[in-house]
């Protein structure tokens, strides 16, 4: 068992690294394949609208077929194929093709780490183990920070991706040969195990609305935003927008760890929750407030808003409580659906909003989507307030 997961974490890792590597890639992008901005937010975008529609089969085909062959077969085509495209892009329409198939690799990744634990660990130490899975995968996303910025300065972009490609076809295929299925659970007689019995459990329907908006500020701003923010308002390279998403990458990795353990801690769930993303609500509306505050003053509220936009595993355990043991797969990979979903679809939006400011002073446009990111998260926290506080 420790065997699979550890290959299910270093898929875990790629999927990290595949999100977020267009930020340290942008300049590069934009003067070899003359890609604007707004249209790497929608790449980005992409990537995550078709990693979070990819949910719902894939939480049937968990429950189906096991993590097994739906992980390694869609990483394995999915993965490798779409970095191979993107190696060889000369245009925006062969980005987002390769981001698409990007997202469609990446979608059971996690959520067949998550489908094991649910299987085969104690309910209790849910949120620990994923908040590990996340914390150690995100070492994919330190990749896809400064070490990606070395690398294709060195290297060269095109090979650089070229050869993550390779490693996760490598990566996919030990999948196949190493990972073990848990055992089927039973379904009670008469239930049909559908979306629809999902959808009927009331308790869930105040975590949606934070779910859906809690992860895009994090995601969008390392994934993308750093990238162009650095380089208009600072004049930054590459290497140091490398060096302010390293930064970022390492708070976050921070942030899964210290979310993992603190339901048992403080014995709340909402509680730990609410709180975090109060706070990284609060980091968000002084990065619009203050965005020329200085290269690293604006890096630490930046890394800041990563720690507290780490919620993601414990809001997975609250909603993951609610649910029958026949409908674990279908389950976690909806609330993955909400969140994912809810950042490809905001980022869309962010590049939207950041087309749309106004163009001078320069930092307008930037103070305009931290706005955005901001007020989003604290209406999704308005109305978490009011949800049913459960731990296992």
């Amino acid at each position: 068992m420790k065997l699979s997961l550890s290959f299910l974490v270093l898929g875990y890792l790629l999927s990290q690294f595949y999100r977020s590597f267009l930020a340290v890639l942008s300049g590069l992008l934009q003067a070899d394949v003359g890609v604007t901005a707004d249209d790497l937010a929608f790449a980005s975008g992409l990537w995550f609208l078709v990693f979070a529609l990819a949910q719902l089969p894939v939480g049937l085909a968990l429950d189906r077929f096991g993590p097994r062959r739906t992980t390694a077969l869609m990483l394995g085509l999915g993965g490798t194929g779409g970095a191979v495209i993107f190696a060889v892009a000369q245009n925006a329409l062969h980005i987002n093709l390769a981001m698409a198939l990007l997202g469609i690799g990446c979608a059971p990744v996690l959520m067949a780490a998550y489908y094991i634990f649910a299987r085969s660990f104690p309910p209790a130490i849910f949120a620990t183990l994923a908040g590990a899975v996340i914390g150690f995968g995100s070492l994919g996303n330190i990749l896809g920070a400064l070490p990606m910025a070395w690398a294709a300065e060195i290297f060269g972009w095109r090979e650089s991706i070229l050869a993550i490609g390779g490693v996760t076809a490598l990566v996919a295929g030990a999948i196949w040969f190493i990972v073990q299925d848990p055992p089927k659970a039973e379904t009670p007689d008469g239930a049909r195990g559908s979306l629809l019995d999902i959808l009927r459990i009331p308790a869930l329907w105040l975590l949606l609305p934070l779910l859906v908006v809690n992860y895009a500020p994090a995601a969008g701003l390392r994934g993308l935003w750093v990238g162009p923010y650095y380089a208009d308002l600072y004049g930054a390279t590459a290497t140091g927008i490398g060096q302010v998403t390293l930064l970022m990458a390492l708070a976050m990795i921070a942030g899964n760890f210290a979310y993992g353990p603190l339901d048992r801690v403080f014995g709340t769930r909402k509680g730990v929750i609410l709180t975090g993303n109060l706070l990284g609500t609060a980091c968000l509306f002084a990065l619009a407030f203050f965005p020329l505050a200085g290269f690293w003053q604006a890096g630490l509220l930046l890394a800041a808003v990563g720690f507290f936009g780490a919620s993601f595993p414990m809001m997975m355990a609250h909603g993951r409580s609610y649910f029958p043991p026949h409908l674990t797969g279908r389950g976690v990979t909806f609330l993955n659906l909400c969140s994912i979903g809810g950042v490809g679809v905001l980022q869309v939006l962010s590049g939207r909003v950041h087309a749309s400011a106004p163009a001078a002073p320069p930092e307008a446009a930037y103070q305009t989507l931290f706005l955005f990111f901001a007020i989003l998260l604290l209406i999704g926290c308005i109305i978490y307030a009011f949800a049913k506080d459960r731990t296992d």
